[in-house]
């Protein structure tokens, strides 16, 4: 079953499973911010290589499962593949959007 997420969480997914770091300009803000294996990663340009070394890294494939909202935050549920110990797991990614850009990413 589909997963209604909002546009730029679409272009976000799209650019993860392709590695289309280039596509990453059109969802994030230019000061957003990504928190994912205990590191902070921020601004567009460290967004930018901190999506291509995961995905060199470690392959991945991400697929929504699920969306809920809180607080403010679009939360995620997704399917989460890839060459790691234990794939593939379920992954939360928790969105911070402001007008139609990504402000913010959490991945636990």
């Amino acid at each position: 079953m589909p997963v209604d997420l909002p546009a730029p969480i679409v272009i976000y997914m799209s650019a993860a499973n392709w590695g289309d770091t280039e596509a990453l300009a059109q969802c994030f803000s230019e000061n957003a911010v990504v928190r994912d294996e205990g590191q902070t990663v921020e601004g567009l340009a460290a967004i930018k290589q901190w999506m291509a070394e995961a995905q060199r890294k470690y392959q991945y494939s991400v697929e929504p499962l699920g969306s809920d909202q809180s607080d403010g935050k679009t939360i995620v549920t997704n399917r989460l593949a890839g060459r790691f110990p234990g794939s593939p797991i379920d992954v939360q990614f928790i969105f911070k959007l402001e007008g139609s850009k990504i402000a913010s990413l959490e991945i636990r």
